[in-house]
């Protein structure tokens, strides 16, 4: 990187600084990968950060690594009780007060053939995947729409826009919230509620690693494209960044991704003669 190309990013992230101070910001899937990096990026932005994920460890661990680490706060929770949800994000509002955006970001993908895949193991990836971002929506948005102001950014995967082997429920998932989130962003946007939509393709995280396989299991291995994926860091940068612009949905994607993304659209048969060669 030339000597101007860093001053140029050091100004840029001097702007940003406290671009999202006095914000309260939930972020779930907050114990690593990109959920981490968001929380990192936005209390760098001075945002008051609370964290959800099962991990209650590396919740802690994550908190106390954020800039004023006093002022944010984490709370272990199974995303995936579809029941407890919603009663635990309404006593989450009822106790913090005003959230003023909710980054949707936890979730758990796939390695597996889908006619070996157990049904119970696509009913636990639509739970989290798909109706905890749908359930925490539900409850924090109407109080946004009553103040005419609030952000919701659901971090999606280039899965929610076109499919390859071993991924068949957890692409189902990913397109099922750009449907959903899609349609509300229409509902929403005379009340203030601005809805982003991020696209990740390959980053540097255990989404390999924790893939759930036919039975349930983890994969346990790190997969070489997302060992060579954007760095989390990175992409939770053009998130925020995205989220900020009010931007309705961002691509965060190789070349390699973004081909694909593209190649759906304009040459969908060309596309689904590749992908019939895949692992």
């Amino acid at each position: 990187m030339s000597k101007f190309s860093e001053w140029r990013q050091l100004l840029k992230r001097s702007g940003q600084k406290d671009s999202w101070a006095g914000k309260t910001v939930l972020v779930t899937g907050a114990s690593s990968g990109i959920g981490e990096a968001l929380c990192r990026e936005l209390a760098t932005r001075g945002a008051q950060v609370l964290l959800a994920a099962r991990r209650r460890p590396e919740l802690e661990r994550v908190g106390r690594s954020l800039d004023h680490a006093e002022r944010h706060r984490i709370w272990a929770v199974d995303l995936s009780d579809s029941v407890k949800l919603p009663q635990w994000a309404k006593a989450l509002e009822e106790q913090v007060g005003k959230i003023d955006a909710l980054f949707a970001n936890a979730g758990v993908s796939q390695r597996s053939l889908a006619l070996e895949t157990r049904l119970q193991v696509e009913r636990r990836m639509f739970a989290l995947n798909y109706w905890a971002p749908v359930i925490l929506t539900k409850t924090l948005a109407p109080a946004m729409v009553e103040r005419g102001d609030g952000q919701i950014c659901v971090v999606t995967s280039v899965m929610g826009k076109l499919g390859t082997p071993q991924r068949s429920s957890y692409a189902a998932t990913k397109h099922a919230l750009h449907g959903y989130f899609d349609c509300l962003r229409h509902e929403l946007k005379e009340d203030g509620v601005n809805i982003t939509l991020a696209v990740p393709g390959y980053v540097q995280t255990q989404i390999s690693v924790n893939a759930l396989t036919g039975t349930g299991e983890p994969l346990g291995e790190m997969r070489k494209n997302t060992a060579e994926g954007l760095d989390a860091d990175s992409c939770a940068r053009r998130i925020i960044n995205a989220v900020e612009n009010n931007k309705d949905e961002v691509l965060i994607a190789g070349t390699k991704e973004t081909a694909g993304v593209w190649m759906k659209r304009f040459t969908p048969g060309l596309l689904n003669r590749l992908m019939g060669r895949l692992e």
